[in-house]
């Protein structure tokens, strides 16, 4: 059936809707037409004038006394009746200035009708016999045939976006029609097909047949475009099926050699040349007018009428003889209507299978299909070299969080053009999903690769247009090629993963893999198969790093500090892999993992009666995530903490990110009883108005101002002052980066609060801190004095 989206969607543009090319509209036409009525002030006149006449003409046919020929009524005001609509039908063809071929053809149609009813009634005036067929039977032939063509127009461009459903619901329309007319009809094609052939039977034939022809392809365009084809569309229509029944009730007439000029038919031809002529004036306003009042049938109207009255027909066919052509309609009437029927669940198994398949944003294969078409690929021919290119789109991640993700998909649609029209039809393009594409190039060795990925950077380089924003894209590919680096899809997309990363890191573009290339291999464990295996098999671990207090000595809490057990590469710093897990999208599971370790360790210190606070560093991410209070609310509930256990840490440039939406968090935490520090204070160059704004608790000075200012008296000023703002803004300070008595003693005399650095230890497992701490020795600061004065005198021996 026609789906439900074809007026709107599916439709032509309103210019295509009028048979006029759009490259003959002018944009002053369309912005003039914009504010324009449906219908003009002129449009009206003239269809009034139409309706007068008309009715003056119906009202004298319907009051006159005589059967007898009547000069005023049958010849004055019924060729007025049909005169005047060609008249006018004629005008607005010139109006449009002969671009509207549909309204020139219904013009010319009017006038033959008009042209063979003149013949007729000038015959029927002087008493002279009435020939059949006579030269007023030429002219109306050719009101079909004008007709007909019209109606070709009319359709002409929406033909050109069917689909077969729409086409099957245009036939199943069509043939309903007409196997309801050739029931109508029946009894005079009998009579003319009984007998001799002459050219009287074969004309006399002809017009029932003609307006069958006609009204079939009415109903057929009505299955698939509504009332919306044009302004006025419902006015062809209904005159097109009062010009049939009067030409049906002629046929009886003439069956029964009763028609006589005057006859209530002719108001009926008169009513149809009026309606058709009322549409033209109506199409006839100027191109590029708005088309916004349309009818559109249900999607299933016609063929559910059509079905019925096929089935209507065949019923009465078996209580009463009825001709072969009207049965065999009837037939294919349902015969097609049966068909969506049938193949529905083919159908909609074939739409299911497609859809599963397609990446629905971009309309290219997805990841499923990519695996399941390259394997074949492939194993097509195993001497034969191919290619597996990976590429991700740089900062893209920037561009989707700041245009927002509309602005973003908007994108990625253009690259994906972009990339398709760089490819041979024998290449695969796939969408793996965020912004990674895959693609398999057909018959290609690395060279040719090469040349495939610089041709495909160039493309993507040039500026994208995301409505009226311009911005650059650039991206990194990365090459596997097949056989010689991998014989199935799993190793070569890990191969080009690897060799992506690499042109990453090394802003080269691209690269190809090769075994034991530098840059490749200590990165193999960045492939996004590998960070999820590090998430969900526990290769992530915390050190803690213990935070002093500088006025007791005592250990206030610690900072959880994650590390990656690599199972090949060993212990692995954050500056190693922190990043690969931002790109690939899986920060926040990152995050997860360290804040379920941290709260357990916490929980368990807290169950040896060793109630230590626990610092978490948090992402910019997770700072706007509005579920962030609700989820630690949940984990520490659990495990029966307070959440004032917890310490949240975050950068400066987290918090200016958003800053309202990090309000509306922090908020939320901070009425929870977690604590909020600022991490790196000092490193950032944003406004220190966010101290006053946000609910903070501790200011955590970076340890570049801490390493220098035993040595640099501008960095011992701002360390000082910085304690001074914290204090008096009621925040705790904690200096890092302490890794000497010196530095540790300085701290204490400047009224720090809290001090973290390798002075004290280094970040430890939960192991290794559990034996620091049970070994330790306090160092409140009055007791570094003399360690720090021994370090500073010379030996005695020099």
């Amino acid at each position: 059936m026609v789906p439900e989206n074809v007026a709107k969607d599916d439709m032509p543009s309103g210019a295509q809707r009028r048979g006029i090319p759009e490259t003959g509209l002018q944009d002053h036409h369309s912005i003039r037409a914009d504010t324009r009525p449906i219908v003009s002030r002129t449009s009206w006149l003239l269809i009034g004038t139409l309706v007068i006449v008309f009715a003056v003409f119906a009202a004298a046919v319907a009051l006159r006394d005589s059967d007898e020929f009547s000069p005023m009524v049958d010849g004055v005001l019924g060729l007025l009746a049909l005169w005047i609509p060609t008249g006018l039908a004629w005008w607005t063809g010139f109006r449009v200035n002969g671009r509207r071929w549909d309204i020139l053809f219904s013009a010319g149609a009017l006038s033959c009708w008009a042209v063979g009813t003149t013949c007729y009634v000038l015959q029927s005036a002087v008493g002279a016999d009435i020939l059949f067929p006579s030269p007023a039977d030429v002219a109306y032939f050719g009101f079909y045939l004008l007709m007909s063509s019209a109606l070709a127009f009319i359709v002409r461009n929406r033909l050109r976006t069917m689909t077969w459903p729409i086409v099957l619901d245009s036939a199943i329309g069509a043939l309903g029609a007409a196997a309801v007319l050739g029931v109508v009809l029946g009894p005079f094609l009998e009579s003319n097909f009984t007998g001799p052939r002459t050219l009287e039977t074969v004309l006399g034939a002809g017009y029932p047949l003609m307006d069958l022809l006609l009204v079939a392809t009415v109903i057929g365009m009505t299955a698939t475009t509504g009332f919306s084809t044009g302004d006025g569309w419902i006015l062809l229509v209904l005159g097109l099926i009062t010009f049939t029944g009067a030409d049906i009730a002629f046929a009886f007439a003439e069956l029964n050699d009763s028609y006589v000029v005057g006859m209530p038919m002719d108001v009926g031809w008169a009513a149809g040349m009026a309606l058709i002529a009322a549409w033209a004036v109506i199409q006839g306003r100027r191109p590029g007018s708005d088309n916004r009042r349309r009818v559109s049938l249900p999607a299933q109207a016609v063929p559910a009428l059509a079905t019925i009255a096929g089935l209507g027909v065949l019923i009465l066919a078996s209580q009463q003889r009825i001709g072969l052509p009207t049965v065999v309609l009837a037939s294919l009437t349902l015969a097609f209507a049966a068909l969506p029927l049938v193949f529905r669940q083919r159908l909609q198994l074939t739409h299911a299978t497609r859809q599963a398949r397609t990446d629905e944003l971009t309309g290219l294969p997805n990841r499923r299909a990519l695996y399941a078409d390259v394997p074949a690929r492939l194993s097509a021919d195993g001497r034969r070299r191919s290619a597996v290119m990976l590429l991700d789109l740089d900062k893209f991640k920037e561009i989707n969080d700041g245009l927002g993700h509309d602005l973003g998909d908007v994108l990625l649609v253009q690259v994906a053009a972009r990339l398709s029209a760089q490819l041979r039809p024998a290449d695969l393009l796939a969408r793996m999903g965020g912004d990674e594409f895959v693609i398999h190039l057909d018959s290609c060795g690395q060279e040719e690769a090469q040349a495939v990925a610089n041709n495909l950077r160039v493309a993507l380089a040039e500026p994208y247009d995301l409505g009226g924003i311009t911005i650059y894209i650039n991206a990194s590919i990365g090459i596997a090629c097949y056989p010689e680096q991998g014989q199935d899809l799993a190793l070569l997309l890990r191969k080009a993963d690897m060799a992506m990363y690499s042109a990453k890191s090394t802003h080269s573009g691209h690269a190809v893999y090769a075994d034991g290339a530098p840059g490749l291999t200590a990165h193999q464990f960045h492939t996004v198969q590998v960070l999820n295996e590090a998430l969900v098999h526990d290769q992530l671990v915390l050190h803690f790093q213990p935070k002093v207090d500088l006025v007791t000595g005592d250990v206030r809490g610690v900072e959880a500090l994650v590390r990656w057990e690599h199972p090949t590469l060993g212990l692995l710093q954050p500056d190693r892999f922190l990043k690969r897990f931002e790109e690939a999208g899986l920060l926040p599971a990152l995050t997860d993992v360290v804040l379920t370790q941290a709260l357990d360790q916490a929980s368990v210190w807290a169950d040896g009666a060793l109630p230590l606070s626990v610092a978490v560093n948090l992402p910019a991410s997770s700072i706007i995530d509005s579920r962030l209070p609700a989820q630690i609310a949940s984990m520490t509930s659990a495990r029966g903490l307070h959440p004032s256990v917890l310490v949240l840490e975050i950068t400066e440039d987290a918090l200016v990110a958003d800053r309202t939406r990090a309000h509306q968090t922090l908020t939320a935490l901070r009425d929870l009883g977690v604590r909020i520090a600022v991490d790196d204070f000092g490193k950032g160059y944003s406004s220190l108005s966010y101290l006053r704004e946000l609910p903070i608790d501790e200011l955590k000075l970076d340890k570049s101002f801490i390493l220098t200012m035993m040595d640099d008296v501008r960095a011992t000023a701002l360390v000082v002052s910085t304690i001074d703002l914290a204090h008096s803004l009621g925040l705790e300070m904690t200096a890092e980066g302490v890794e000497d008595p010196k530095t540790y003693r300085a701290l204490t005399d400047y009224g720090c609060d809290i001090a973290q650095g390798y002075f004290m230890s280094r970040p430890l497992s939960v192991k290794d801190f559990d034996t620091w701490l049970s070994n330790r020795t306090h160092l409140p600061g009055q007791d570094v004095v003399e360690l720090a004065h021994t370090e500073t005198t010379p030996s005695s021996t020099g």
